[in-house]
């Protein structure tokens, strides 16, 4: 009997399974992935497993017995530990707080020990190999991919036995992940369990021993990693063998300048920035994450004022604000979608039309609301009961779809992408993929800033490469390889021709 089992467990929503007896057999000492498309059961699993959600039916078994989880902190007393994908950091609290929140060491006057709490913030970071994050600074001043390190070392510091980390590597840097991967193994090798859930196919191949597979809700087989073929997994997930992964690369360029951007400028982090944008291009954004390319988007999108000089359609253009770029065909698909693109307790009809009020009026009719909602969901195969399901009810990949929906409802001609098919399965990127270049063909232009070097590459017209806050390298036709791209967003530029950026 394996040390962990979820057999035959069941869970519905108005009607709908999310779950129909879906069962994981996990052993101690192994990293287990848990793949399958977005809305595929693999996160309503481990909520019921991290005693979020109740199932239906099903047993859960621990070392051999049945055991009822009926809340989180019943989870926690069993030795369950979870990492979700949406982050709960306190902007406020600083980071030690943030980790050790609720067992904050005090005096016998009720007052916090600060020495203490910094100290034993610090011997977890020693454990954990974490030496670049300040257990003193303000957790809402450090990058995503941080605020993620610190919810992953918020559940080790509470030794669980099973820790799962579902979608935990999405907001992560590449040299973090490898990190997290390395983590899990060291994990594993002292006997614990890590479920691990990613729709990076190289980390599974990378970071774990066996893999299960759902669909629709249902188990669909588990197998050894170094048995499996990588293909045969996302098939067994879709159910069915995925072809044509990334579109076709035709060409929709046209001479005319949608954008020229020249010399912007932002503190000390963006440096010079030139470049034109040409009517049906995707330019892609590349370079190691936090290299400048974050700023790029927001300062482009009014987010935060930079100096530039800058020509919309060949006029002057002042960028004022993300009122004014919506109303001037600019719009942005923001880096955390949670935090930044939706309300999530919200629906699915009330965020795709908040968007379009300043365009078509506040007093925005029933009707011509349905219309806009029902032709966004359509075009981009939202999987929802009905468009007025609150968004925090999706999965990952269809609330990344509301974003686009939001933002493509505002009819722009210019379309700024941060890294938009983080966190989602492979059916909605080849989704993602085709609605991008489609966009292309209709004369619209695409910035699109990905961290996956193989997107850049597959997806894109031309490549510019992002190092130390310059555009480092500009590449378009034969020159667009990844070894190319890993060159450039590592500053080394010997063996390259760096490109005009134009």
């Amino acid at each position: 009997m394996a040390y962990l089992e979820l057999v035959n467990v069941s869970k519905s929503f108005g009607g709908i399974y999310a779950l129909k007896k879906a069962s994981l057999a996990c052993e101690r000492g192994e990293v287990h992935a848990l793949l399958g498309e977005n809305g595929a059961g693999k996160s309503t699993l481990l909520k019921i497993l991290s005693g979020a959600l109740q199932a239906d039916e099903g047993e859960i078994h621990i070392n051999g017995k049945p055991v009822r989880i009926r809340n989180p902190l019943d989870a926690m007393n069993r030795g369950i530990g979870t990492v979700y994908q949406e982050l709960s950091i306190i902007p406020d609290l600083t980071v030690s707080e943030n980790i050790f929140i609720g067992r904050i060491p005090k005096n016998r006057a009720g007052r916090f020990l600060r020495k203490e709490l910094r100290q034993i913030t610090e011997n977890l970071f020693r454990e954990y190999s974490v030496t670049d994050i300040d257990p003193d600074e303000k957790a809402g001043s450090l990058s995503l991919s941080k605020r993620q390190m610190i919810e992953i070392l918020r559940v080790l510091s509470k030794k669980p036995e099973i820790i799962i980390l579902d979608e935990a590597t999405s907001a992560l840097t590449e040299n973090k992940v490898h990190w997290l991967l390395s983590l899990a193994k060291k994990l594993a090798a002292e006997g614990r369990l890590v479920i691990f859930i990613s729709h990076r196919m190289s980390e599974i191949k990378d970071g774990c021993d066996t893999i299960t597979v759902l669909r629709n809700g249902m188990t669909a087989g588990t197998m050894k990693v170094e048995n499996v073929d990588m293909d045969l997994a996302v098939s067994m997930m879709l159910g069915r063998k995925i072809e044509g992964y990334y579109p076709e690369l035709t060409s929709h360029v046209r001479p005319e300048k949608l954008l020229e951007v020249k010399h912007l400028q932002y503190e000390h982090i963006l440096n010079n920035i030139s470049f034109s944008l040409h009517r049906g291009e995707v330019l892609g954004l590349g370079g190691l994450a936090g290299q400048g390319q974050a700023e790029l988007l927001l300062a482009l999108f009014g987010v935060i004022k930079s100096k530039n000089t800058v020509e919309l359609e060949g006029k002057a253009y002042k960028i004022k604000s993300p009122e004014k770029s919506i109303q001037n065909g600019i719009a942005l698909i923001p880096e955390d979608r949670g935090a930044q693109g939706l309300l999530l307790s919200f629906s699915i009809m009330f965020n795709i039309a908040l968007s379009s009020l300043a365009r078509l009026g506040v007093l925005l009719n029933r009707s011509t609301e349905n219309t806009i909602v029902d032709r966004y969901m359509d075009a981009l195969q939202v999987k929802a009961p009905d468009s007025e399901t609150a968004v925090r009810n999706l999965s990952g990949g269809n609330q990344q779809k509301v974003v686009l929906a939001k933002m493509l409802a505002t009819e722009p001609r210019i379309i700024l992408m941060h890294d938009v098919t983080r966190g989602v399965d492979v059916g909605t990127k080849k989704d993602i993929f085709t609605l991008v270049r489609e966009l292309a063909s209709q004369g619209n232009s695409i910035v699109y800033f990905s961290t996956d070097v193989q997107e850049l590459v597959n997806v894109c017209d031309r490549i510019l490469v992002m190092f130390d806050g310059t555009i480092n390298a500009s590449f378009s036709g034969d020159g667009m390889t990844q070894e190319n791209i890993i060159a450039a967003s590592i500053g080394e530029l010997s063996n390259i021709q760096k490109g005009a950026v134009s």
